[in-house]
């Protein structure tokens, strides 16, 4: 069965696997060798703020992931005006991006905000069929 081609929600979730990869690359590969691909879950890695923070955006990432793929999937299927869930999926993916350099960087009340305005994009998106006509 042929569903037409992809849509740009439909790769703003490679967008999103990005943004979750993107701070524990910059730790493990930044790292300039005192990462050890033998033993990459190591604690003693991560006991450096700027990787335990690394750590914690890509983990957080990983648990926001499905929430929205799913969303997307959801708009998609009943019709959502493709538009509004590409303009979604778009912003989650830029927000997502901008939580992991907050992140990083360590300004925790930013990180938070952006937070909640990634989260309320997913909540949109599993709205936004309700806006079709």
């Amino acid at each position: 069965m042929h569903l037409g081609p992809l849509t740009l929600a439909d790769l703003a979730i490679l967008g999103a696997v990005a943004a979750y990869l993107a701070p524990i690359a910059i730790a493990k590969y930044g790292a300039l060798g005192a990462f050890d691909n033998r033993k990459p879950r190591d604690p003693v890695f991560y006991q450096d703020p700027f990787r335990a923070r690394a750590l914690g955006a890509h983990q957080n990432g990983l648990e926001g992931f499905a929430f929205f793929a799913a969303a997307v999937v959801i708009a998609q299927m009943r019709a959502a005006p493709q538009h509004i869930v590409d303009g979604l999926a778009v912003a989650y993916v830029a927000l997502r991006f901008a939580y992991a350099a907050a992140y990083l960087g360590d300004v925790a009340p930013l990180r938070s905000a952006i937070w909640a305005l990634a989260f309320a994009a997913n909540v949109a998106l599993v709205f936004t069929p309700l806006w079709a006509r």
